[in-house]
């Protein structure tokens, strides 16, 4: 559940920016991003093997390189850019000067090809999709080493290295195609590696075990990004960071306490875990409820909140504050900005209170992740998408508060390791995604607190009968409520209530989904237990939508 957006406060607010518990402190992959829509899956597929990796600018230099003896290796990305043409990223040369190994990929290869002296043309036949490779040089190949010589692997691609003729000296090819017959070449010496296909996507089933060669037999990777270590090396940084523990004296003055927005959803509550186990009672959780939670979702948080944490959690009951300010209001984006907004106040108040009892309250903490700060530092697809990765709602400028953001290095499938090992329930850690204003924008119109009854019911039947289903678990379910009424009847007596819309859909990232294949056995109980049980309800319905065209929410 992601906590609403923030104000502009936030940021001026802050006046301490926090250090990366995985800076310096973890053997590292440096992801150069070339434009590629693979990118974060390259850093993604690289910390599966238990290496730290982080993506960063084409404008990387050799210099800045040098200052950083945690990196072991580079990798250089995709691109849908040709080389020989005008303003398409580069890198500096000097990278390649052989001090540490670099692996190129696709248009990292073609760059690496250039750079190093070599040709690169238009492919007289491109490859896109699965490609038959047969690999050259097998033993003396480090990248296709334990390998078939015959392999399938994912191509997309209109240029390539020049055949021999255009292959950089000192190189040696290790793969072909039928129509690319550089598909992969090595340069042992230098230690630099190159392939023109996708080791990083699925559709390439071995490519996990090439970039295993690269980085434990190439680089000499360790293997030591685990989420032990992580919470481990955080929980030091977080203390250091908040109590002064090791700061000069001229930091003395940052030591103090640590106020966090939490929204029941697994970031906050891993940020508020980590934190918890560094500095305890130093901790102040905020819980603003603005009753649009699904079904006691609220006392699971406070409950396990209790369990699991040593500090205390202050959850404020803002449902009829809320309530009263949707009024009238059937415009999902104005609802939206509505709750964001009060969440902000409802948040503010009470971080005003807990100053005004004479805590010394210093740090802010975010669950800011690490799609966020790629997005928000410019870099990612070339900084095509750029945003503010500020996550919890903005305080008071006399607050002057600094950042805490133990999550900043972490992607979220990371996230949710890490809450195992922090020993969070099951179910709050794989709870499938909702909306920051919840169920407010699944009510498609305005939001009373009889729709929100009825609809809190229904969905509840809805989660609980296909989690008790004979089938895959859809990856988000739940029910959508508009504010229409529609005739019906039950007994002899004519009704007039409210349609339900069961939403299941099948997704591995929420860019794209198809809808789920629930069995009719299935969808018949719960229709029969919504009408039977659900006052207000004669109707239901199941939307067969995927996305694209339509979204996974309907608001």
């Amino acid at each position: 559940m992601a906590t609403p957006p923030p104000s502009s406060a936030a940021a001026s607010a802050s006046t301490k920016v926090s250090v990366s518990p995985a800076a310096g402190a973890f053997q590292t992959i440096l992801i150069v991003d070339l434009g590629a829509q693979y990118t974060q899956l390259i850093a993604r597929r690289i910390r599966e093997l238990n290496v730290h990796s982080e993506i960063v600018s084409n404008k990387l230099t050799a210099k800045q390189l040098a200052r950083r003896p945690e990196v072991i290796g580079l990798i250089l990305s995709g691109g849908p850019n040709s080389v020989y043409k005008f303003n398409s990223p580069l890198i500096d040369p000097a990278l390649l000067d052989g001090r540490i190994p670099v692996l190129g990929i696709c248009y990292g290869m073609q760059l690496m090809g250039q750079l190093l002296g070599g040709k690169i043309e238009e492919a007289r036949r491109q490859e896109f999709g699965k490609t038959e490779l047969w690999v050259d040089n097998h033993e003396d190949s480090l990248l296709f080493r334990h390998l078939n010589p015959n392999l399938i692997c994912w191509m997309s691609h209109g240029d390539c290295v020049a055949s021999t003729s255009g292959l950089p000296r000192g190189t040696k090819i290790t793969a072909h195609t039928e129509a690319t017959p550089v598909a992969a070449f090595e340069n042992r010496a230098r230690k630099l590696y190159a392939v023109q296909f996708h080791p990083e996507v699925t559709h390439t089933p071995w490519g996990t075990e090439l970039l295993r060669n690269f980085v434990y037999d190439g680089c000499s990777a360790r293997g030591d990004w685990t989420m032990g270590n992580f919470v481990e090396q955080s929980v030091e940084a977080i203390r250091s960071q908040v109590m002064g523990a090791g700061l000069r004296s001229a930091d003395a003055e940052h030591s103090g306490d640590v106020i966090c927005a939490v929204s029941g959803g697994v970031d906050s509550l891993c940020t508020a875990a980590l934190i918890d186990r560094a500095v305890g009672s130093r901790l102040h959780s905020i819980f603003v409820d603005h009753g649009f939670l699904r079904h006691e979702e609220g006392d699971k948080v406070v409950q396990a909140w209790k369990t699991h944490f040593k500090s205390e959690l202050i959850r404020v009951n803002a449902g009829p504050r809320f309530l009263s300010l949707l009024k009238g209001i059937a415009d999902p984006e104005r609802k939206r900005k509505i709750i964001g907004r009060e969440f902000i106040k409802v948040f503010d108040e009470e971080a005003l209170r807990i100053k005004r009892s004479k805590v010394a309250v210093k740090w802010l903490a975010q669950g800011t992740l690490y799609p966020d700060v790629i997005e928000s530092s410019g870099v990612g697809m070339q900084a095509h998408t750029i945003k503010t990765h500020h996550n919890v709602g903005g305080l008071p400028k006399r607050m002057k508060l600094g950042l805490v953001e133990p999550l900043r290095d972490l992607f979220k499938d990371e996230v949710r390791k890490l809450a195992l090992e922090l020993g969070l329930p099951r179910p709050l850690v794989y709870r499938q995604p909702f909306p920051g204003p919840g169920l407010a924008i699944r009510i498609i119109g305005e939001v009373t607190a009889e729709r929100l009854r009825i609809l809190r019911a229904a969905d509840k039947i809805v989660r609980d009968e296909i989690e008790m289903a004979e089938m895959e678990r859809p990856w988000q379910y739940f029910a959508v409520l508009p504010a229409v009424k529609t005739v019906g009847v039950m007994g002899d007596h004519r009704t007039y209530g409210y349609p339900l819309v069961i939403r299941a859909v099948s997704s591995e990232d929420a860019m794209t989904a198809d809808w789920s294949r629930i069995p009719h056995k299935n969808l018949e109980r719960i229709s029969s237990r919504i009408i039977g049980e659900v006052k207000g309800i004669n109707r239901v319905c199941l939307d067969i939508t995927s996305k694209p065209p339509a979204t996974i929410e309907w608001e």
